[in-house]
C-alpha cells in the first residue's frame, strides 16, 4: 500500500524500500502471514504517537473502580466503630467497593460470631447506602465482606455559594459617636489646664 492507501501492486522488497526512501517514510510490514505478505508505506513515529493518543483516550474513557479496604477487631470500641463506620460511608459516596475485614487474633478465633455480630450491625447501618457484593466469609485468620455503593443517583453538588457573613466594615470610633449641635450663643468650654506647679 502506499502512502494515500493506495494498492501499489505486488513489487519486490527493494523497489517497496526505494519507494518509501524516495517519499522519505517507513516500510511497514502489517500482514506478514499473507502470502505475498503485506507491506505499506507510512511514517511510523506518527503511526505510533497516533496509536498511543487513542489508547490513552480509550483507557480515560474505561470506567475504574476502586477497591477501599477497611479493617476492625471484633472487640471495637463503640467511637472507633463510629469513626470506622463513617470512612465506609466516605469510601462508597465516592464510589468506591469497600473491603471490610475483621481480624481474629489468639482466642477471639474460637468466639468469630463476634465479628459476624459487627458486619451484620455495619450491614444495618448502611442499608440505605450499600448493598452487600460479597457475603461474609472466613479466610484463614480474617473475616471478609465487600459493600459496594447502591445505585442511587449522586448527590447533587449545590451550585450556590454558602451564605457567609460579611464581616461588618470598620468604623472610626469618633465618627461612630453621635455628633452634638451647639447653639450660636452656647460657649463650648475648652477642658481647663493644670495650674503649674511651684
Amino acid at each position: 500500500m502506499g502512502a494515500d492507501g493506495s494498492q501499489i501492486g505486488i513489487v519486490s522488497t527493494q523497489d517497496a524500500l526505494r519507494q518509501a526512501q524516495d517519499l522519505d517514510l517507513d516500510l511497514v510490514e502489517v500482514a506478514p502471514q499473507a502470502n505475498p505478505p503485506v507491506a505499506r508505506i507510512m511514517d511510523y513515529g506518527k503511526f505510533k504517537y497516533e496509536r498511543d493518543i487513542r489508547q490513552k483516550e480509550a483507557r480515560k474513557k474505561q470506567a475504574r473502580i476502586e477497591v477501599k479496604e477497611i479493617k476492625f477487631r471484633p472487640k471495637i470500641d463503640p467511637h472507633d466503630y463510629a469513626t470506622k463506620k463513617g470512612h465506609v460511608e466516605r469510601f462508597l459516596r465516592t464510589g468506591a467497593r469497600v473491603k471490610v475485614t475483621i481480624m481474629f487474633r489468639g482466642r477471639e478465633m474460637a468466639r468469630t460470631e463476634l465479628g459476624r455480630k459487627i458486619l451484620d450491625r455495619l450491614v444495618a447501618d448502611l442499608a440505605d447506602q450499600a448493598v452487600v457484593e460479597a457475603h461474609p466469609k472466613q479466610d484463614g485468620r480474617n473475616m471478609v465482606m465487600v459493600l459496594a455503593p447502591s445505585k442511587r443517583p449522586p448527590e447533587p453538588k449545590s451550585t450556590e455559594p454558602r451564605n457567609r457573613r460579611e464581616p461588618e466594615a470598620a468604623v472610626p470610633r469618633a465618627a461612630a459617636e453621635p455628633v452634638r449641635e451647639h447653639a450660636p450663643d452656647e460657649v463650648v468650654a475648652a477642658p481647663a489646664e493644670a495650674p503649674p506647679e511651684t
